[in-house]
């Protein structure tokens, strides 16, 4: 897939939908984020609960562009985890990006109409390295593509999502299990969404 060019957005172009314990501008031009222990983003389905309170740095996602977000893939605990959000609402949600769980890193997604669901696939070949996470809105979809530098991308997830939608998108990190995790975020972009789901010949 060829990537549309995109434009860097500055971090102080989001708004926290909820504040992290701490964040830290790098000299390199990334921002360090520390997640609030115990925080996630979840709605209901197996594990019974209800978790709205990951620190997420969120500007507008009109239809017709794209999100891209990178990251370092430094974390080992359970759960941890980093990525986009794409969100309408408290009930309407998508987050992707890695996450550790049983012991390896996982690229994955969740979506959330009302109620969450999850889909993960092992990557430790990605531990250790920069990974970028882009979400592409056009027509009723949402695609979610991921890689490391200088890899092909991988589809992710195709959602739906609805046209007419107001959303708002950016990095976020959160840390279900324990708290001190410090993720850092190399690159926040946007531009045109992609031209078609699969590679044109």
């Amino acid at each position: 897939m060829e990537t549309p060019h995109t434009e860097p957005v500055d971090w102080s172009a989001g708004a926290w939908l909820r504040p992290p314990v701490r964040t830290e501008r790098t000299p390199d031009g990334g921002l360090v984020v520390e997640p609030t222990a115990g925080s996630d983003l979840w709605r209901h389905t197996s594990y019974g609960f209800v978790h709205d309170d990951a620190p997420a740095l969120l500007a507008p996602l009109p239809a017709g562009t794209a999100v891209e977000v990178s990251f370092r893939l430094e974390w080992t605990e359970q759960f941890d985890q980093a990525g986009v959000l794409v969100r309408v609402d408290e009930r309407n949600w998508i987050k992707a990006g890695v996450e550790v769980s049983d012991g390896a890193p996982q690229v994955g997604a969740v979506v959330t109409r009302e109620v969450s669901d999850w889909s993960v696939a092992p990557v430790p070949e990605w531990a250790g390295r920069e990974v970028t996470v882009r979400a592409s809105r056009a027509g009723d979809a949402l695609t979610v593509r991921a890689r490391v530098a200088g890899e092909p991308w991988r589809l992710v997830r195709l959602a739906p999502l609805a046209p007419e939608a107001e959303a708002v998108a950016g990095p976020f990190c959160c840390s279900p299990s324990r708290g001190g995790l410090r993720v850092r975020f190399t690159g926040w972009r946007r531009g045109p969404a992609d031209a078609a789901l699969h590679p044109q010949d």
